[in-house]
């Protein structure tokens, strides 16, 4: 497709609004601000910018930026859903505070969180930094952290309030009232549950003088008090007004604690929530915390769990975010705040609906639900519940009733965690999860009751498989696609796109512009392609502008995190929405002998380093996709992560990759290879109609299936036909999954025909080595040939 012209990275102007309404607001901003054209993140990915059916633009880095904030037309009367008031911590973010502060603004935040480290190493005065936050628009809601606080020395205790001072000196200067506490990690903390109450209370008097407030944070490493509940009952016992407590869902949850008492504690004790969330690993929980946060839905916590009894309880204040991540700390900080909004707007919608167990749920290694078509039952996976808090507290009566009234004007409030303490003890081990891996995905979505409002107000509406896949590519696809048993159906009306056709599967390859094939975009069928593109625009990630021609389809394409295009729409002329298959011209060829390809199974992607995590929230959230699988595999040149996205009807697949880390100079592996994988019901029919047409299959080692034929013990016909074809085999407690593969077309696409049998969910990862061994060793023969 063709897109206006931008700098990557550089906001693009939002379209005017119709004259005589209202300036379009993205949905949840504070009122007054108008709708940021950074937060819908319109850059592109490396390279991979899509095309789309109705547009020949080069896939390329330039891409055009949102061109609006809302797809749904604004005017009297309109009002954008409602939020909560969300907030980012700086540490969250890669850059300089201002780097920090102006990604956050531009993302649609109304507060931050403002770490020590940050201010520190900026010039610019506590008053200065305060003034800066006003003019982006942003509030400080929080100042982070008071460490170590507590202590059995009365000299050491003495200087720390005398620290604290000149904390609230930095405090006033910004314009924060509420600075985080964490609980001590030194060696004189205090023990005495009494006698840390009481030194609380000093603090918090000290605090109330200035007109500010102390939010005691349970650091899971805490050398005394690890638990949230054990912080509740130090709070409590303290019994000052200026005190209260502030909730870490990752100290919480990488406890295994119970959230739900927290619905018991009194509203206005709840000065502070920040939230993070994890991939279940084994790994000393200090680690975990200080390197592998990450946002809400990329990882493995039930955070609308948490969340929940949060709001019942009275919470009030922000929702903010506290993410430490190797990761995000050297990314673009404006890709990440976005990133970052999204996560809490698709948290807080997830919240406000009333939860359903999901249709099936994966362990990380693959799991075993039925995909599409199939009859058989799923084994059901049950989530491990949250195991109870060892020193929780039931004795309601006890609670102060004295406890001061105080505002709870969210626009005031805010606080934020601590980082973990720079001189911390060794923190206490986790248990080890199952098989030494990640833990089971728990479930995200279990039953209880909505809380709280739902910013997004427009459910995903439901996906009946991949309309079409556009292949970005040159001459070569063509005469492939054909020996595969692809018809050449249309060519489109005004681009260089042209359809091909077999079964239930549609790929358009566009030839326009330079680069490598490439996945340049895929298409999806929804049940209502508008509420789909409207889903997208209020979860930051609004549609791109387009240039269409007369009588073209004028289709929504949103911009995933890896420059792949996503659009929403229908191919049946049913009336409804748009019909992108009316853009191509039907052409008069000889019939191609058809292969036995039924349909698309699922894209595999290979993600930029910085952006999988981003990949992950981005598919689920705008998709409404569910995580089916999760783990690694160790590939010939270094490790590789793995995460399988589907709807709950396995008609929709992604099966998304990356690398550990960054590559060095060494990189002989295929640069950021794509698939697309094409169902069949007899793998050896179809791969073997393919090779006769003159299909690039791709060789196996003969190790390969003489292991193979010594751990399955299939029978010798069997193996005779997978040698000759270069079938991969994968097994699993539901059934099979069988590939062949094509060679690399155009250096780092290839297309596999694959065929499942019973229940197996998986999508090749534990062969994944051997192809990619023998995908290098095509490759190189092919250089040294001259082919």
């Amino acid at each position: 497709m063709s897109h206006e012209p931008a700098v990557p990275h550089e906001p693009a102007v939002s379209s005017p609004d119709p004259p005589g309404e209202p300036p379009a607001v993205l949905p949840g901003a504070p009122s007054g601000r108008m709708a940021p054209p950074g937060c819908p993140s319109g850059q592109s990915g490396p390279g991979r910018a899509g095309a789309g059916p109705s547009g020949a633009g080069p896939p390329g880095p330039g891409r055009a930026g949102p061109a609006r904030a809302e797809v749904e037309q604004t005017g009297p009367g309109w009002r954008a859903p409602a939020r909560p008031r969300l907030a980012l911590a700086t540490v969250c973010l890669s850059g300089t505070l201002e780097d920090k502060l102006e990604a956050a603004a531009t993302a649609g935040f109304d507060g931050v969180e403002i770490f020590a480290p940050d201010l520190v190493a900026d010039p610019l005065s506590p008053a200065g930094i305060g003034d800066r936050c006003r003019d982006l628009g942003l509030s400080v809601d929080l100042y982070q952290p008071l460490r170590d606080i507590d202590s059995t020395d009365p000299d050491r205790f003495a200087a720390n309030l005398r620290r604290a001072g000149a904390t609230f000196d930095v405090m006033a200067g910004l314009g924060a009232d509420t600075v985080l506490v964490c609980s001590s990690v030194a060696p004189d903390a205090v023990a005495d549950r009494d006698r840390l109450a009481e030194l609380l209370h000093r603090l918090a008097e000290q605090a109330h003088a200035r007109g500010m407030r102390i939010a005691y944070e349970a650091l899971a490493w805490g050398r005394h008090v690890d638990t949230w509940d054990a912080s509740w009952q130090v709070v409590r016992d303290a019994d000052h007004p200026a005190l209260g407590l502030c909730l870490d869902s990752f100290h919480i949850l990488a406890r295994g604690s119970d959230p739900a008492p927290i619905a018991d504690v009194p509203g206005e004790k709840l000065f502070f929530l920040q939230l993070a969330d994890a991939r279940e690993v084994s790994m000393d929980v200090l680690s975990w915390s200080r390197h592998h946060r990450l946002f809400p839905g990329q990882g493995g916590f039930d955070l609308p769990a948490f969340l929940a009894p949060v709001l019942a309880a009275g919470y009030a204040g922000p929702l903010s975010l506290e993410v430490f991540n190797d990761v995000f700390r050297q990314a673009d900080p404006l890709r990440t705040a976005v990133d970052a909004r999204r996560s809490l707007l698709a948290l807080a919608e997830a919240t406000a609906l009333p939860g359903t167990p999901p249709a099936a749920a994966a362990p990380p290694s693959g799991g075993t639900a039925p995909p599409s078509g199939s009859t058989a039952a799923a084994p059901g996976i049950t989530a491990a519940p949250p195991a109870h808090s060892a020193a929780r507290s039931t004795d309601s009566a006890a609670r102060s009733t004295n406890l001061a009234a105080r505002s709870t004007d969210s626009a005031a409030r805010s606080a934020h965690p601590t980082a973990p303490p720079a001189h911390s003890e060794a923190a206490p081990a986790r248990a080890a999860a199952p098989h030494g891996g990640s833990a089971p995905l728990r479930d995200v979505r279990g039953t209880r009751r909505g809380v709280g409002t739902d910013p997004v107000d427009t459910a995903p509406p439901e996906l009946a498989g991949p309309a079409f896949v556009e292949l970005h590519g040159g001459p070569e696809l063509g005469p492939v696609l054909r020996a595969l048993g692809f018809g050449r159906t249309g060519v489109h009306r005004t681009k260089q796109v042209e359809r091909y056709e077999q079964g239930g599967a549609r790929l358009l390859v566009n030839a326009a512009g330079d680069g490598p094939s490439a996945v340049a975009a895929i298409g999806v069928e929804s049940a209502d392609p508008v509420a789909s593109a409207r889903r997208a625009s209020r979860l930051c990630a609004p549609p791109l502008s387009r240039t269409t021609g007369p009588g073209e389809a004028d289709l929504a394409e949103i911009p995933a995190p890896d420059g792949t295009s996503v659009f929403f729409c229908r191919t049946a002329d049913d009336g409804g929405a748009p019909v992108w298959s009316h853009d191509f011209v039907a052409v008069d060829e000889p019939p191609v002998p058809r292969a036995g390809v039924t349909g698309i199974d699922h894209v595999g992607l290979t993600q930029p380093y910085d952006a999988f995590d981003e990949a992950v929230l981005f598919h689920r959230s705008v998709l409404g996709l569910d995580t089916i699988a999760d783990g690694e595999f160790a590939a010939p040149f270094g490790l590789v992560r793995s995460r399988a996205l589907a709807d709950r009807a396995r008609r929709v697949r992604l099966a998304l990759t990356v690398s550990l880390l960054r590559r060095g100079e060494w990189g002989p592996a295929v640069a950021d290879p794509q698939y697309v994988a094409l169902a069949c019901d007899d793998v050896l029919a179809t791969a073997r109609a393919a090779r006769d047409a003159g299909a690039p299959l791709l060789a196996v080692p003969a190790n390969y299936h003489d292991d193979l034929a010594a751990r399955l013990e299939l029978p010798d016909t069997t193996m005779a036909a997978y040698r000759e074809l270069g079938v991969l085999h994968e097994r699993d407690p539901g059934g099979d999954l069988l590939q062949v593969c094509t060679e690399l077309l155009g250096g780092r696409l290839f297309l596999s025909l694959v065929q499942r049998t019973g229940t197996h969910d998986g999508h090749g990862w534990a062969d994944a080595p051997v192809r990619m061994a023998a995908h290098r060793r095509s490759r190189l023969g092919r250089a040294v040939s001259g082919t």
